[in-house]
């Protein structure tokens, strides 16, 4: 057992998977204890065979797909607009201090700003249709990832770099030999968690203003008093981003094999 509790020890696959049963069995366990034990009336917490027939309602009348596909088309466009602008800004504020100075002030006074304050405007400047969400997406991931991406760059190796120069390595050679293969696994990591917050985002955008959605079907939802309609949208919402994130580990595995663990 003590070995179960050494840091980064491996443990074999089938353990692995039966800690996630185990938990996730405790926690759907709980919830039928709550619910069919009455502890917990169907308005506030619905039974697991509500939520069930509900995800089978939305699903037969094609509004669970039509409300999945605008919220992954605002998600991804958001969340590819950000990055594709935020990490290459991001690795290059961390690596050279000239974009630092330049770039650093409002990027720490931006990041700071609640973008939730900012969706009135973005509204009354965009509208309600799919450009106010990716906006928010982007807004609400874009400083975040400069951030926590020049923190990637930034703790790139000195010796790295004196090495590459000392071999005959010019300025172009460095970029794309030493700074971006040392910085692609936690520009990955990055990714990965700057994802979650972007989901976040979109519901919130949702809730506030739109005409469809996830978001959108869960404000419709609690307006008509179908918690099991909310479960059904929130629980989208979680398989979506679990299989967003291991499509993230799977790319990670694929593209960057010398970073696996054992």
């Amino acid at each position: 057992m003590n070995q179960l509790f050494i840091p980064k020890k491996p443990i074999s696959r089938k353990l692995e998977v039966g800690a996630g049963v185990i938990v996730s069995g405790a926690v759907l366990a709980a919830w039928c204890l709550l619910t069919y034990g009455g502890v917990v009336q169907s308005n506030f917490l619905p039974r697991p065979d509500e939520v069930l027939r509900a995800f089978g309602v939305v699903l037969a009348d094609g509004s669970l797909l039509k409300h999945t596909g605008v919220s992954l088309t605002e998600i991804y466009l958001g969340f590819f607009l950000s990055s594709i602008i935020a990490v290459p800004l991001g690795l290059f504020m961390g690596s050279f201090r000239i974009v630092a100075a330049a770039v650093e002030p409002l990027v720490n006074f931006m990041r700071y700003l609640p973008v939730t304050a900012l969706i009135p405007l973005l509204i009354l400047w965009i509208g309600i249709g799919i450009e106010e969400k990716i906006a928010v997406i982007f807004l609400g991931t874009f400083f975040q990832q400069i951030v926590l991406c020049a923190d990637v760059s930034g703790q790139v190796s000195d010796d790295l770099y004196n090495v590459s120069y000392t071999l005959g390595a010019n300025q172009r050679q460095v970029i794309t030999r030493v700074m971006l293969p040392a910085t692609l696994p936690g520009v990955f990591d990055t990714l990965r968690v700057t994802m979650g917050w972007a989901w976040t985002f979109l519901v919130v955008a949702e809730l506030v203003a739109a005409s469809s959605g996830l978001g959108y079907m869960i404000l419709q939802a609690m307006r008509g008093l179908h918690p099991a309609t909310i479960f059904v949208g929130i629980f989208t919402i979680g398989f979506l981003g679990l299989m967003t994130d291991l499509a993230f580990k799977w790319a990670k595995r694929m593209l960057l094999p010398w970073t696996a663990t054992p």
